[in-house]
């Protein structure tokens, strides 16, 4: 088994295209309806290659239309947006709130014997150095060997997790960690926005009522409440799950996961923070759903995923009021309703869908600024380019699709393995065969004791996540033989010695400062921080 190499550094593609696209651009003038997060990174995304030569940018955004404000945490492929865009840490992360996120702990959704709660990690280049053991032991754990596979034990971002480590090395440490971030998402949209204008970017209060489409099925102006008419040569809906543009115009088809992601609301609430600020995401199995718990700097973010087909929000509410103890304290609670599903075809006709307005997969493993920053940046590259033709869409169509496919199949995973039994949301997750075939493949591999590396390494199983990824959340969740039924290892087998794992993570993690001593005097980049990350 060999190891591929995974680039977690950024640069956004458009970059890449600017030596062979100098020349003039068959459109002038891009409107995107919408502002948020969503709106303002793709202000950002597409002002960082078309302003320069000639194209103007307007986002509209209505004075009367609420953000949704509570997507909190992030993948770490937001750092890399950050880097693209040359701001530093100490200038967005102080202004939003935001703390470091080493990965996410999965708490109560595994009722197996010492796999209640496990952890998953972001990577480092350290883990090259635990991966062949991680590897070797979880797939013969699942061969009915007696080793420990549990992913907490083999990553250096579990240790700093577990010790309210920020993920910041040592000057003297060469260890880079591709961490993500929690934060505040209003403050996220107003900083993006204060950049987008500073950029050069135009931005109109405006409430947009509808569009205009022409015989060829393009747009040819939006309308705005008011009695004016907007027009441009290309459009954005940035517009949440209204979908404005991509679906009330131009009737683009949805395509639904409720057949295999159940959770579509929420409940919302903050609490207090006290001296320590974790960095991880915590998500708890609740009865109905799972609620998250986000650090920081000003306050808890805490919140309730639950499906409303086994539980009212009434009941939710209560539930997570009573898990924080506030059931007789004067805390609001935000609810809001959610849709899991895609368009099928983002880019329509002189039109490209981001954000909610695009598809959502529920907040899980917080990919939602994923799709808004890979989406965004896979747009522009193929603008700067002069490419708006059908050829070009389909291809801009089809990795969207399969960008989405891949990552509902590992969220579906999550509730797929779970084992508890307490109600009928958890039982009928469990029992659920509504899962893709490259699901069903994966998992068959995996309980036939064989090694799903390499179809995830060709993509053609557990397509979007990398190996170590799959392994973690299998092991993690304990999809195991029974503990009843192993042996002891062979000698060949227990090859790899966990107390010498353990010593090499513990004195690395010592090389990692406290997480609100970091915050306190954030770190500027270094220029090696971009790193090239080896995953199996």
């Amino acid at each position: 088994m060999t190891a591929t190499l995974f680039n977690y550094s950024y640069r956004p593609p458009a970059a890449d295209a600017r030596q062979a696209s100098q020349g003039p651009l068959p459109f002038r003038r891009i409107v995107i309806v919408g502002g948020g997060t969503a709106g303002w990174m793709t202000a950002l995304t597409l002002a960082r290659s078309l302003l320069r030569r000639g194209v103007e940018i307007t986002l509209l955004e209505s004075p009367s239309v609420g953000i949704i404000g509570v997507g909190e945490g992030s993948t770490p492929w937001l750092r890399g947006f950050f880097d693209g865009l040359g701001i530093e840490e100490t200038e967005w992360m102080p202004a939003c709130h935001a703390t470091y996120k080493c990965g996410i702990t999965f708490d109560g959704w595994s009722t197996k014997p010492g796999f209640e709660s496990y952890f998953h990690p972001f990577a480092s280049m350290l883990d090259n150095l635990t991966m062949t053991q991680f590897i070797h032991n979880v797939e013969t754990r699942v061969r009915g060997v007696d080793l420990e596979a549990r992913p907490d034990r083999y990553f250096i971002a579990a240790r700093l997790a577990k010790q309210q480590r920020a993920p910041k090395p040592a000057e003297n440490f060469p260890f880079d960690i591709w961490h993500g971030y929690h934060f505040d998402a209003a403050l996220l949209g107003q900083f993006l926005q204060q950049q987008a204008v500073a950029l050069g970017v135009r931005h109109e209060q405006r409430h947009v009522t509808h569009a205009s489409v022409d015989e060829r099925g393009n747009i040819t102006a939006v309308h705005i409440r008011e009695g004016e008419s907007i027009a441009a040569d290309i459009y954005v809906d940035c517009s949440g799950f209204a979908g404005l543009l991509i679906e009330q115009a131009l009737h683009t088809p949805y395509v639904s996961f409720s057949g295999n992601l159940y959770n579509d609301a929420a409940v919302a609430m903050p609490t207090p923070i006290g001296a320590a600020i974790p960095s991880e995401t915590v998500s708890t199995a609740l009865r109905h759903g799972w609620a998250w718990k986000i650090p920081l700097t000003s306050r808890y973010g805490n919140g309730y995923v639950y499906s409303s087909r086994y539980c009212s929000a009434e009941q939710a509410e209560f539930e997570l009021r009573e898990r924080l103890g506030l059931l007789d304290a004067d805390v609001p609670a935000r609810h809001l309703k959610m849709k899991s599903g895609r368009v099928t075809r983002h880019w329509n006709a002189n039109c490209v869908a981001i954000g909610l307005s695009q598809g959502f997969i529920e907040p899980l493993e917080a990919t939602a600024l994923l799709f808004v920053q890979q989406t965004a940046a896979a747009f522009t590259a193929c603008l700067d380019r002069g490419e708006l033709g059908e050829p070009a869409r389909e291809r801009f169509n089809q990795q969207v699709n399969e960008h989405f496919e891949g990552t509902r199949d590992y969220i579906v995973t999550h509730y797929k393995t779970n084992t508890r039994t307490d109600t009928d949301y958890w039982r009928d997750n469990a029992a659920n065969r509504d899962i893709s075939d490259s699901l069903k493949k994966l998992y068959s591999l995996w309980m036939d004791g064989k090694s799903i590396a390499p179809g995830v390494r060709e993509q053609q199983i557990g397509k979007g996540y990398p190996v170590f990824s799959w392994y973690s959340i299998m092991a993690g969740m304990g999809i195991f033989p029974d503990a009843a039924t192993l042996r002891p290892p062979l000698a060949a087998e227990a090859r790899y010695s966990m107390t010498e794992i353990d010593d090499l993570l513990e004195r690395s993690a010592a090389n990692y400062r406290d997480h609100r001593e970091v915050l306190a005097d954030i770190p500027r980049r270094r220029s090696g921080d971009a790193l090239q990350i080896y995953f199996w």
